[in-house]
C-alpha cells in the first residue's frame, strides 16, 4: 500500500461512538457559534479564510497524497463533513467561523494507546535517564497498582489522558487493556474504557501474569478462553505482545485466531525489541496493524509493503528508552503504509501528544513534514480499517484541528509548541 491510497477491502464498521466524559461535554455546551437558534445536529457550519487545508483526498487541491487546498473553507452538516473547496465557492450556511488564515487538518487518529492505569513509573525513567540500573517490576509494577485501583480511579485517570490529547487535536484514540491480567480486571479495563473511546482492544496478552509466571501455557489457555468470553463483549479488536520474554510466535497465533473466532479483529506489537515472527505473523492474519516495527528484515518490509496490513511506528517509545528509531523511510519507500501514533502508557511512551510524535518522526525516522501528518490523520484511520475518519471530505465525519499556524508543517517546524487552536468533533466545537 502507498501513503493516500484506501484499505483495499471495504472496512468494518465502526466501533460505538463515546459517551463523552463531563469536561468534553462542558467543552461541547461553551463552543461558539453565531446562530444558536440552530441545534448543533441540524445546523450547517461553515469554516472558511483557511490557509491551507488537509483533506487527505489526493483528488482534490494539489494533487498529493495530503490533498492540499489553499485559500479553503470547509462546511459541516451535522456531524458530517458536507463540501471543501476553494472559500469563494463556498455554499451559504447557517453559521460562520472565521480560520483567520490558519491551517485545518484532520483531527489525529491515535491508534495505539494503553490508557486503562493506575500509578505511574517515575523512578523507573528516572533510572534509564540517569543510567542507573532498576530492577523494579515495569509492566508488573502498573499491574499491582491497576489491580489495586478503584473503577473511579481508573476512570478518572483514562479521562484525564483523553482530554489532554483532545486538546492536542486528536479526535480519535484507541486504547488497550493489558494491566489487569485476570479475567475481572482486564474485563473492567475494557468496560471503562468501552464508555469513553472509540476503539477497544482486548490485550489480555500484554505479558504472561505474574500468577501464572511458572506455566505460561495456562495463562495463554486462561487468555483464550475465560477471559476472552469476559472481555469480547466489550472491544472491537485484540492484541497480543510477540516478543522474547512475553509471547512466542505460536502462542501470539493462538491468541489471535482465538479472538478471530469471537469476531474481534487482529493487531499485533511486533518486532519492537528484536527480530521476530511478529510482522509475519500480522500479514499471515490479516491483522489490521503491525505495531512497533523497528526491527525488520527486508522480507518483513516487503510482507508489509504487499499486505493490507499498515506499520504503525511509535516514535515516543523510543524517545523514552534511548532505543533505536524504527526506519520509516525505509517502509515508506518499500510501498509500505505507515501510521503514527503514541503508544501513551506509563513506562516507555508517557505522552498523550501526537503533534510531538510528528515532530519526532520528521526529525529522527525520516519522514517529511507530509508524510507525518498523512501518517497521523489518513494513516492511524487505516490501522483501524476506518474511512470516516482522518479525512475531510464530504461524508466523513466532521473531526478536525484548527493550527495557530498557516501551514501543517509548522508541527514539525515548531516542535514542542501547543499549535492546536480549535478542535472539532463530530461536527461540535470542542476545544
Amino acid at each position: 500500500m502507498t501513503p493516500g491510497r484506501p484499505p483495499a477491502r471495504p472496512a468494518p464498521a465502526p466501533g460505538p461512538d463515546p459517551t463523552a466524559d463531563q469536561a468534553t461535554k462542558d467543552a461541547m455546551s461553551n463552543a461558539t457559534t453565531v446562530s444558536p437558534a440552530h441545534s448543533a445536529s441540524t445546523a450547517s457550519t461553515l469554516i472558511t479564510n483557511i490557509a491551507a487545508l488537509v483533506t487527505n483526498d489526493p483528488s482534490l487541491g494539489d494533487g498529493s497524497p495530503l490533498g492540499l487546498v489553499q485559500d479553503a473553507a470547509v462546511v459541516i452538516e451535522g456531524d458530517r463533513i458536507a463540501w471543501t473547496g476553494d472559500h469563494s465557492k463556498a455554499p451559504a450556511t447557517d453559521n460562520r467561523v472565521d480560520a483567520g488564515g490558519r491551517a485545518v487538518i484532520p483531527g489525529f487518529v491515535d491508534s495505539h494507546s494503553h490508557l486503562v492505569f493506575a500509578g505511574d513509573r517515575t523512578q523507573e525513567f528516572n533510572a534509564r535517564m540517569s543510567g542507573r540500573p532498576y530492577s523494579a517490576g515495569g509492566i508488573r509494577t502498573t499491574v499491582a497498582a491497576t489491580r489495586a485501583a478503584s473503577d473511579e480511579e481508573l476512570e478518572a485517570n483514562l479521562t484525564r489522558y483523553l482530554r489532554e490529547a483532545l486538546r492536542q487535536g486528536t479526535t480519535t484514540m484507541e486504547t488497550k487493556s493489558g494491566y489487569g491480567l485476570t479475567v475481572e480486571d482486564e474485563s473492567r479495563a475494557l468496560r471503562i474504557a468501552a464508555a469513553h473511546t472509540d476503539e477497544v482492544t482486548y490485550l489480555g496478552a500484554h505479558i504472561v501474569s505474574p500468577d501464572h509466571a511458572e506455566d505460561p501455557a495456562s495463562y495463554v489457555a486462561l487468555v483464550t478462553g475465560e477471559m476472552l468470553d469476559a472481555c469480547a463483549p466489550y472491544a472491537r479488536w485484540i492484541d497480543v505482545f510477540c516478543e522474547q520474554g512475553a509471547f512466542d510466535g505460536d502462542q501470539a497465533r493462538a491468541i489471535l485466531t482465538a479472538g478471530k473466532a469471537k469476531g474481534l479483529h487482529p493487531r499485533i506489537h511486533a518486532n519492537q525489541l528484536s527480530y521476530g515472527p511478529g510482522v509475519r505473523l500480522a500479514v499471515e492474519l490479516d491483522a489490521a496493524s503491525a505495531d512497533h516495527c523497528t526491527h525488520l528484515t527486508d522480507e518483513d518490509v516487503d510482507a508489509l509493503a504487499n499486505s493490507d496490513t499498515v506499520a504503525t511506528l511509535l516514535p515516543g517509545a523510543e524517545f523514552s528508552t534511548r532505543a533505536e528509531w524504527p526506519d520509516a523511510r525505509r517502509l515508506l519507500d518499500a510501498g509500505a503504509t505507515v501510521a503514527l501514533s503514541t503508544d501513551c502508557n506509563p513506562g516507555s511512551s508517557f505522552t498523550s501528544s501526537v503533534p510531538f510524535c510528528v515532530a519526532l518522526a520528521v526529525r529522527d525516522m525520516g519522514m517529511t513534514p507530509d508524510e507525518a501528518v498523512w501518517s497521523a490523520t489518513a494513516g492511524g484511520a487505516a490501522a483501524l480499517r476506518r474511512t470516516d475518519i482522518g479525512r475531510l471530505t464530504p461524508g466523513a465525519y466532521a473531526d478536525l484541528a484548527l493550527l495557530d499556524a498557516p501551514s501543517h508543517v509548522h508541527l514539525a517546524y515548531r516542535p514542542g509548541v501547543p499549535l492546536v487552536s480549535g478542535v472539532w468533533r463530530r461536527g461540535e466545537r470542542v476545544v
